[in-house]
């Protein structure tokens, strides 16, 4: 009897020490809260009642505080909101000044269904109209140029996901540089919220995605009028002008629905706003993102910070040591798009990559490559 006790209680001890070692979660960037699938607020007066958006957030520019979020770091198709992040990472590589005559070459490989600009084979355009037919018009056009002109789609590619990590949108694979609906191309209303306010400390960047019209060059010496499309901006389609908008960019395609993220000033205070595939109805994206926008005017300031906007990597930092403010872990996503889930907690990469997080993080989530008119 004694023999069989001290047996099982060896077998008992070699099976504990055989047993992979349990993962513990890790916290969530920016904060736990906005790693929860439900509203996330810290003062309950005068949140819009009727928010069908599957993922938003309500943030204040200059301090980074998050006041209000739904699902923030849930991975969804970005649309061309992702544009924010190509000219985070192109926006300063050429001068505004400089000419370009566009080739057959250059405009090769724009998916089909595209929103255009209208740029031409053989015309000429400054780096200036290139960027503004990015952000008036959101032209597919106008990207693969310029991304042609620093080195290529895929050169570009790589490197918006460096400018991602260093500014630790740890959601957002890029997979083509101006947000067509391809598959494992995601992003969420976290990281695009990122990537509108470092866009916003540049001044180029602010200046294009608060212009409503200009002139473009449609060959042969003549122009056409290009309009923002960003109806907040602008006030078309039966939406009046948000007061005191400042951009940043919307976009659209069949698989993302409608995507926006938007900041606007009022008494001295700039807040920024995403919403990510709100109801069917084209204007609801607007609709809500102003509603968020009203709430954070009215009631921000004596709400309580649910979470923060981190800050960008310290040059020659990688972003798994953390930012140089707020939380210093990151979060991991386990399913994608479709659930959104995130690991909540304190671990190790050695007990995430024991645990398998670690390359469930990095899978690319299946997707379809049917959308139209990302814009």
């Amino acid at each position: 009897m004694r023999d069989s006790a001290r047996l099982s209680r060896r077998t008992l001890l070699a099976l504990a020490a055989a047993a992979p070692v349990a993962a513990a979660p890790r916290p969530v960037l920016g904060g736990d809260r906005l790693g929860r699938d439900t509203v996330q607020v810290g003062s309950t007066t005068g949140l819009p009642r009727r928010l069908t958006a599957r993922s938003w957030l309500v943030a204040d520019q200059d301090s980074g505080e998050v006041l209000a979020a739904c699902r923030a770091h849930r991975r969804l198709p970005p649309a061309s909101t992702l544009k924010m992040l190509f000219a985070d990472t192109v926006l300063d590589r050429f001068p505004r000044g400089g000419r370009h005559t566009v080739t057959a070459a250059d405009l090769a490989g724009i998916p089909a269904g595209s929103s255009l600009v209208g740029i031409r084979a053989g015309t000429t355009y400054t780096v200036d109209q290139l960027w503004q037919g990015v952000f008036l018009r959101s032209g597919n056009d106008a990207v693969h140029v310029l991304a042609h002109m620093n080195g290529g789609v895929a050169k570009t590619v790589a490197a918006m996901q460096a400018r991602a990590r260093e500014l630790q949108a740890l959601d957002t694979h890029v997979v083509s540089p101006d947000g067509f609906d391809h598959p494992g191309q995601l992003s969420s209303a976290y990281d695009l919220t990122l990537f509108a306010r470092q866009g916003l400390r540049d001044p180029g960047f602010r200046a294009y995605c608060r212009t409503r019209t200009a002139q473009f060059p449609a060959g042969g010496g003549k122009t056409f009028q290009i309009q923002n499309t960003d109806r907040l901006l602008s006030g078309t389609w039966g939406l009046r002008p948000y007061p005191g908008l400042i951009g940043v960019k919307n976009g659209y395609t069949s698989d993302a629905g409608n995507t926006f993220t938007g900041a606007a000033t009022r008494a001295g205070r700039t807040l920024l706003v995403t919403v990510m595939h709100p109801a069917d109805r084209a204007e609801a994206v607007y609709e809500e993102a102003a509603a968020l926008l009203d709430w954070g005017f009215a009631h921000g300031a004596s709400a309580r910070p649910v979470g923060v906007l981190v800050e960008p990597v310290i040059e020659g930092q990688g972003a798994e040591a953390g930012p140089r403010n707020g939380p210093t872990a990151l979060h991991a996503v386990t399913h994608g798009p479709s659930t959104g889930r995130l690991l909540e907690g304190a671990g190790t990469a050695v007990a995430l990559l024991a645990g398998g997080a670690w390359a469930l993080r990095r899978r690319m989530t299946p997707g379809r490559a049917r959308g139209r008119h990302s814009k």
